[in-house]
């Protein structure tokens, strides 16, 4: 009798919870979404980028996406490091949740934290191109890095079009100081396999018919009419995976008792369901230099009149792939390693799709982790004398922490 009765108690209690966290996901949906609660601060905008830098976190630990606790580490890394978010998501994709948020893991490890944030383009930026994001744009964010941490020399780590934003800048200014690049999923050979080669390649031949026998440009169209809006970005992520799609939105239903399921769910949910306009410069830039000509394998783009020299990088450089990815398999990836001049380099193939292998509940044993450690290795110690900008940063952090009783 006892156990039945048992039973009857905690399915009650799951249709209770199940009814309340319902209601919330119908009418509360906000409640439910948990990305971007790291605190930060701005330390440098203009429009429609600014610069983020993420303070130590105040408590001794935090915790991480397997349930376990790590211990928080003193910003001493003498190289600060620069998240380099891709184009058409939010910059939610390093802060996605509090235990998966990659801008407070590495803020965690001892390392000055920084995120380059590209805000939302508009109809009014459809006119920016490759060349704006990564050299303009990506360089000012690097300015402001040295300035603020008092470093010369920096880190920079991006996923994606992020990656491929920092290889251009440093192919475009060939620095010295970008001391350590890594690079998770970014599409270097487009001859290589997987959904964006096979575009690519079937674009090459009337590409070449159309060079041929006109002198119709793409850069001569008004970017505008390129420019990809929010739906599409959205919808092409989500083609990547149509079953998966669907089928979570099934886990939800049979987890709905769930509170902490139901917050992931809705999290990501609102991540995918919230892509941003992709302007049309870059696109063309893409189609271009990147598609057509396969410019990246290469090792030198030619974007507006300029060249990015891919082969000059020597900075150390870590790139990852993921097992699954349909976007940008290994082979695509891979191919960066025989552009760059770097001497120290290292190439892994972890689990995860295209998302999933940075943004994943796997990504912090098999990315990120690897990746703190890596960079560790490069980055040294640093003896502070609390006058940088970001020393002084996060003592005001804990200030502020202790004044208000905040829970990390």
């Amino acid at each position: 009798m006892r156990l039945p009765l048992i039973g009857a108690l905690k399915a009650n209690d799951k249709l209770t919870a199940g009814l309340s966290n319902a209601f919330d996901w119908l009418f509360l949906r906000e409640s439910l979404v948990k990305s971007g609660k790291t605190p930060y601060d701005v330390i440098y905008e203009q429009a429609p980028m600014s610069l983020r830098y993420y303070p130590t976190p105040p408590k001794s630990s935090i915790t991480v996406s397997d349930g376990s606790q790590l211990a928080v580490r003193p910003n001493n890394r003498q190289v600060p490091l620069i998240l380099v978010p891709p184009l058409g998501v939010t910059t939610e994709t390093f802060d996605l949740m509090p235990h998966r948020s990659l801008a407070r893991y590495m803020s965690a490890c001892g390392f000055y934290t920084y995120l380059v944030d590209w805000g939302e383009p508009q109809k009014e930026h459809a006119h920016l191109s490759l060349k704006d994001y990564a050299d303009e744009m990506l360089g000012k964010a690097i300015d402001q890095v040295r300035e603020h941490s008092g470093s010369e020399e920096v880190s920079m780590m991006g996923w994606c079009m992020g990656g491929l934003l920092i290889l251009l800048n440093s192919g475009f200014n060939k620095d010295p100081r970008v001391k350590n690049i890594v690079t998770v999923a970014s599409p270097i050979d487009l001859r290589g396999g997987g959904i964006v080669a096979r575009s690519a390649t079937a674009l090459d031949a009337p590409a070449r018919l159309v060079r041929k026998y006109s002198n119709w440009r793409i850069h001569k169209l008004n970017p505008t009419l390129l420019a990809s809006p929010n739906w599409l970005t959205t919808l092409g992520f989500k083609l990547t995976d149509p079953i998966g799609s669907i089928t979570t939105y099934w886990d939800l239903v049979t987890r709905l008792w769930d509170r902490e399921f139901v917050e992931n769910h809705s999290t990501t949910s609102d991540y995918l369901n919230n892509m941003l306009l992709y302007p049309g410069g870059v696109i063309q830039d893409m189609m271009v230099s990147g598609a057509i000509d396969n410019q990246f394998a290469k090792g030198k783009m030619q974007i507006r009149g300029s060249e990015s020299d891919l082969t000059s990088i020597k900075a150390d450089m870590m790139v990852f792939a993921g097992d699954r990815d349909v976007l940008v398999p290994a082979p695509v990836a891979r191919k960066l390693m025989e552009v760059v001049s770097s001497q120290d380099k290292t190439f892994t193939v972890s689990p995860g799709g295209h998302m999933g292998v940075v943004l994943g509940s796997k990504a912090m044993a098999n990315v990120w982790e690897p990746a703190a450690e890596w960079l560790a290795e490069r980055s040294g110690e640093l003896v502070k004398d609390g006058n940088s900008m970001a020393d002084k940063a996060n003592a005001k952090a804990k200030r502020r922490a202790l004044e208000d009783d905040f829970i990390y």
